[in-house]
């Protein structure tokens, strides 16, 4: 669905793209079925799909498929040294994954292109992005609203494994470039080596009625051994009490 976009948008190196539907047959791997022995049974056919999608993507950069079962932070447990993010909407289940030695983290989301309901708009916005809102035209700022809260969703599972810690949407301020197809993500609190402050650029695609923020991290000497091994939140990481 968003490979060529995603891909035509890369300038990083290989990056395994793969894609799945829950509708689809897909099993279990040695040690992933104990994550969803509670879970309904789309629930199930979801979470396999999912890392179906991931040994697809496994394989695209040349590595065999591994089990990828979830951790007790609700992580994927990757491979030793691979990154990846995996995402799901409405049965559709797409993963990336990267060699560690290319990039130091990814994020991947996934969502409809709907408007965000203006009374969580004071829980997902910070000051500044609703100053980058209050630009745009009125009618599309509800659907603006609803990138910006992917791409908070990107970024965070990207850098979750650099500091393990669970923040708020206030951690973030994202500034969206439809023209070039990317977001610019500043960070207000520190994430493990990156500083409050720093400026993180992903990338944003939309069709179909759907959202696709992508957050790859480069790698960089700063990082040293402040890399965590599991890289990325199977779940979606900011969640609100109404939602």
């Amino acid at each position: 669905m968003f490979r060529d976009l995603i891909e035509s948008g890369w300038r990083g190196g290989t990056l395994g793209y793969g894609e799945t539907h829950a509708g689809e047959a897909h099993d279990f791997w040695p040690g992933e079925s104990r994550a969803m022995v509670r879970a309904t049974p789309a629930r199930q056919a979801e979470f396999a799909a999912g890392r179906a999608a991931a040994r697809h993507a496994l394989r695209v950069i040349g590595m065999v498929p591994y089990a990828i079962p979830m951790g007790t932070d609700r992580a994927p447990v990757w491979p030793n040294g691979v990154v990846g993010s995996i995402t799901h909407h409405e049965g559709r289940c797409i993963a990336v994954v990267a060699r560690r030695s290319s990039l130091s983290g990814l994020g991947l989301d996934l969502a409809a292109l709907d408007p965000l309901a203006e009374d969580l708009w004071p829980t997902v916005l910070t000051d500044n992005d609703c100053n980058w809102l209050s630009d745009q035209q009125k009618s599309l700022q509800g659907g603006y609203a609803q990138m910006i809260f992917s791409a908070k969703e990107a970024t965070y599972k990207a850098l979750y494994p650099l500091s393990r810690r669970i923040v708020g949407f206030d951690a973030m301020d994202i500034a969206p470039d439809l023209a070039r197809n990317r977001f610019t993500a500043t960070l207000r609190i520190p994430f493990g080596p990156h500083r409050a402050g720093r400026r993180l650029e992903g990338q944003l695609f939309c069709r179909d009625g759907l959202i696709c923020t992508l957050m790859a991290l480069p790698l960089s000497t700063e990082y040293g051994g402040n890399v965590a091994r599991n890289a990325d939140l199977e779940m979606e990481c900011f969640q609100t009490e109404t939602a």
